[in-house]
């Protein structure tokens, strides 16, 4: 694990991708378990940031990949014994939610998930995302179905309240500074003394809030308090984290990078979780999610892994100023469908791929300024 781990590390250094060999590099020192190690980490994280502030083309000092050197031998030495192992986690067969007030039902649902993987849920708002997430939490009573939580011998409210936590897209508002708040949390899963104070700094630098700690909630914005909310569930250390519509108020370089950590974190040596998130964001999720349930009035219409995806048939997107009768004659195949939507076209083939049929396009000179195979992505049900 230690070589892998090291190499990407050394690779996003050399490569100049400061900001992700810094979190990866803080993942490291947690992994390892050695506190003096995590200080450093914290430190030279620390270190980074100030560089970050400077003025843009300002040089990074040799001292700063000396140390980055340094650190990164003594966390490969003491990450020699060190590995992962993941767990199965949760199991839902064919669960179901009627609510008594309303036409709406979430229809029975099936689903599995493991430490060390995400799980995204997509679909359009009011289709029952929100509904599912709240079963699987423990928040809910199924109507019928069954909701096994394979790392709890007998689970009640409490265990499960302990073992998930579930942050909705509306957070509530703490009180008081942020960091307090995070003391606070940490303090409830058992973390006391130094031990408190090295995490707590820990997940701030991991999720670059150190600059906000003392502030209030009012002081912040939505995407921070978003940012704040995901440190303090994570110092609480469940194992199955659940986001509803976590990026709905972040900005688009900070959706990644959320995503980014969410999968890294997943995967921690020291507490694998697994993840579960909603969004309308599909192809940001599907990026990051090693399985993906599109859900549509309440129906799970399309399920997709890694491991296992059916091709039900080719699907394009393009975006073009050609017409609709260029794009056919082109293509010379009446089994094709094109849709268009908002300024882009669909294409669906049952027999040309998409390299094909972009290369078909490509040769025939016209211009596209997008293009995306969603052959095997929930976008082609929306």
């Amino acid at each position: 694990m230690q070589n892998s781990t090291t190499d990407e590390i050394a690779s996003y250094l050399s490569h100049h991708d400061y900001s992700l060999a810094m979190r990866r590099m803080l993942d490291f020192s947690m992994d390892t378990g050695d506190e003096k190690l995590m200080y450093d980490a914290i430190g030279w994280s620390k270190l980074y940031r100030g560089y970050e502030k400077q003025e843009t083309g300002k040089q990074i000092h040799d001292a700063f990949f000396t140390s980055a050197q340094s650190l990164l031998a003594r966390l490969q030495a003491a990450g020699k014994n060190i590995s992962s192992q993941n767990y199965a986690l949760i199991e839902a067969s064919a669960i179901s939610k009627q609510y008594s007030q309303s036409s709406f039902s979430l229809k029975p649902v099936s689903l599995q998930l493991d430490t060390g993987n995400i799980l995204g849920i997509v679909g359009e708002n009011g289709n029952g995302k929100t509904t599912l997430l709240r079963c699987l939490s423990g928040q809910l009573a199924l109507d019928s179905g069954k909701i096994e939580y394979k790392l709890l011998k007998d689970p009640d409210y409490y265990s499960i309240r302990n073992h998930v936590v579930f942050i909705p897209q509306r957070i509530p508002k703490w009180y008081g500074l942020l960091k307090d708040n995070l003391h606070f949390s940490a303090s409830l899963a058992g973390v006391t003394g130094s031990r408190n104070q090295l995490l707590v700094d820990f997940m701030l630098e991991r999720l670059n809030l150190s600059g906000y700690a003392h502030l209030t909630w009012g002081q912040i914005s939505s995407g921070y308090r978003t940012r704040f909310e995901i440190a303090r569930v994570l110092l609480q250390q469940p194992r199955l984290l659940i986001l509803d519509e976590p990026l709905a108020n972040l900005d688009i370089n900070a959706q990644q990078t959320i995503l980014t950590d969410l999968k890294f974190i997943a995967k921690s040596v020291h507490h694998p979780m697994g993840v579960i998130l909603s969004s309308q964001q599909l192809h940001e999720v599907e990026k990051c999610a090693g399985k993906v349930i599109f859900i549509k009035q309440g129906n799970c219409i399309f399920k997709a892994d890694e491991k296992q995806q059916e091709k039900i048939s080719y699907a394009l997107e393009i975006e073009t100023t050609a017409s609709r009768e260029t794009i056919l004659e082109i293509l010379n195949d009446d089994r094709i469908e094109i849709q268009f939507n908002g300024g882009f076209y669909t294409i669906v083939s049952p027999q040309q791929s998409s390299q094909e049929i972009i290369g078909k396009l490509v040769h025939q000179q016209v211009a596209m300024s997008y293009f995306r195979d969603i052959t095997y992505s929930t976008k082609r049900f929306f």
